[in-house]
C-alpha cells in the first residue's frame, strides 16, 4: 500500500512518549494560521513511500516506543496508516496521531469513513485539534496550543467520553 508522506524523521522526542519514530505525512486542508509544516499542506507534494518500506525503516529502528503521524493531517491517508498501524501495533510499539480534527469530529466521520474508525481504533494518543496561534504554548508538552489534547483514546472508546492522557496512568472513572 502507497502513502504520499512530506517526511520521516527516524528519532524524536518532541513528538510523543519516549524515543519515536516520525512519519509526516503529506496533505492537510486545515491550513492553521503559524503552521510550522506548511510544506505539508499540498496534497499532491511531497513523495510516495512504500508502507512496506516505511515498515523496513521502523524494524530497523533499535529504540523507538513507538510511531507517530503527523502532517499534514493523517486522517486524509487513513486506510494507509490504519494498516501501517497494525503492523507497528504487532512489534508492540505504540502509535502517536496528530489531527487538525477534534476526537469529536473523527467519531462522526468514523461513522460514514471505516478507515478512520480503523486508524483512530489502532491510536494510542491522539492530539486533537487545530494549532492555534495565538494559544500558543511553548511549555506543552507534544502540542503546539492549549486547545489541543493529549487523548487516550482506548480508554475514550471504551468509556463513551474522552479521558485525557498522563504519563503516569490512564483510567476510566466509569468502567
Amino acid at each position: 500500500m502507497e502513502l504520499r508522506i512530506a517526511g520521516i524523521v527516524k528519532e524524536s522526542v518532541v513528538d510523543g512518549p519516549g524515543l519515536r519514530f516520525v512519519i509526516f505525512t503529506q496533505g492537510c486542508y486545515h491550513h492553521c494560521r503559524g503552521c510550522h509544516n506548511v510544506d505539508t499542506h499540498d496534497p499532491a507534494g511531497g513523495r510516495v513511500i512504500h508502507t512496506d518500506e516505511i515498515m523496513a525503516m521502523v524494524n530497523s529502528a533499535k529504540l523507538i516506543r513507538g510511531v507517530t503521524f503527523s502532517g499534514g493531517e493523517p486522517f486524509l491517508q487513513a486506510e494507509a496508516l490504519a494498516y501501517l498501524a497494525d503492523k507497528i501495533k504487532a512489534k508492540g510499539l505504540n502509535i502517536v496521531t496528530y489531527s487538525g480534527y477534534v476526537f469529536e469530529q473523527l467519531l462522526t466521520m468514523a461513522v460514514g469513513r471505516p478507515a478512520v474508525k480503523e486508524l483512530l481504533h489502532k491510536t494510542d494518543i491522539l492530539v486533537d485539534g487545530p494549532f492555534q496561534l495565538e494559544k500558543r504554548d511553548l511549555r506543552l508538552a507534544f502540542r503546539g496550543s492549549t486547545n489541543q489534547r493529549l487523548i487516550y483514546v482506548p480508554d475514550s472508546l471504551k468509556c463513551g467520553h474522552i479521558v485525557l492522557w498522563d504519563e503516569i496512568t490512564s483510567f476510566c472513572s466509569n468502567a
